[in-house]
């Protein structure tokens, strides 16, 4: 039987093996599709994974990664900036607004703002935190681009209306949008939906495509690409 060293350095290898054929399909669509490689960021989604998981990751050089709840990143994440201060950390989960402060004092994007009462929560954290930091996390809208009851987001038909309250209201900048397509639908539709989208409305960043379809998402113009399994492996039981 393997010791518990060998089997982690293993372990590790196959997560650095993983991460690299992840941002070889990365570089490999972007170019086939006249888009440089540098364009698209890979979020590797590091959620429910703990730090000796992270670590290997980390140690091949990724330094983009997305978690789902503020609690689980607390606690992971600041011991592991002292050793990676250069981590970019996303949340890519929903954010309850009483979370707000936690959330901006700790994520440089956010990537599911969805409603008013968290606009609000924001709005009120964000100058906060800058003049204590002079940070401020970059803010993305989720959109539920398959009008699915069960998921959060903002209906395709209400996006303009909300950009503007966020804007006007709230005082907000908005830099981007984010989706996860039905799971059983095809998801091109989906990301390409959220590509106009962001067209039409001037918003630069696309946070689109998991371990399943990033190459899609890539294809139709992800500027963000949230992987998960691809490169951690399967995710322990909770």
């Amino acid at each position: 039987m393997a010791s518990a060293s060998s089997t982690d350095t293993h372990s590790g290898n196959e997560a650095a093996g993983r991460l690299a054929a992840v941002r070889d399909a990365i570089t490999r669509t972007a170019r086939e599709e006249g888009r440089a490689p540098a364009d698209v960021t890979l979020v590797a989604v590091s959620k429910t994974f703990p730090a000796d998981d992270i670590l290997p990751v980390l140690e091949a050089g990724q330094r983009v990664f997305g978690e789902n709840r503020v609690q689980e990143a607390k606690a992971k994440w600041p011991a592991l900036r002292e050793r990676y201060p250069d981590v970019e950390l996303h949340l890519i989960g929903p954010l309850q607004s009483n979370k707000a402060r936690e959330a901006v004092a700790l994520f440089d994007v956010i990537h599911t703002v969805d409603r008013e009462s968290l606009a609000a929560a924001l709005a009120k954290e964000i100058p906060r935190e800058e003049a204590a930091t002079g940070r401020r996390p970059r803010l993305l809208v989720e959109v539920n681009t398959g009008l699915e009851p069960q998921k959060a987001g903002i209906a395709p038909a209400e996006l303009g209306a909300f950009l503007a309250r966020l804007r006007d209201h709230h005082g907000l900048k908005i830099e981007g949008l984010m989706c996860i397509p039905p799971a059983d639908e095809p998801p091109s539709p989906h990301f390409a939906l959220l590509a106009k989208l962001a067209h039409d409305h001037g918003l630069p960043l696309l946070s689109m495509g998991m371990s399943g379809d990033f190459e899609q998402a890539v294809m139709l113009g992800a500027t963000h690409v949230r992987v998960g399994s691809a490169i951690f492996g399967h995710r322990p039981p909770l």
